[in-house]
């Protein structure tokens, strides 16, 4: 019998489309605290690429790296620009 590999599991390996991102985002909004938050955005970030979502935002990939880590906590008008960047924006709904 051989012995089945595994590779990490990645999600954002997994977000392909604006939808894609939309939707995830979403669902950590709706159970996540801010450091998942940070975290989520950073996973969208990786699947756009790091570096282009760094320029378009006005940071330097490694200040991007670090605000939108588990330990991150970013200013409103960094992450605006971030969802800004990615494409998206941010948006209120009643709960």
């Amino acid at each position: 019998m051989t012995k089945a590999k595994f590779s990490p599991f990645d999600v954002a390996d997994h977000i392909k489309t604006a939808e894609d991102a939309v939707h995830y985002l979403d669902a950590v909004l709706l159970d996540g605290d801010a450091n998942e938050i940070a975290e989520a955005l950073g996973v969208v970030a990786r699947s756009q690429g790091m570096a282009t979502i760094a320029e378009e935002s006005g940071l330097s990939r490694e200040t991007l790296y670090r605000t939108l880590s588990d330990a991150g906590n970013p200013r409103l008008a960094t992450l605006i620009g971030v969802l800004r960047a990615m494409g998206l924006r941010l948006s209120v709904t009643a709960a």
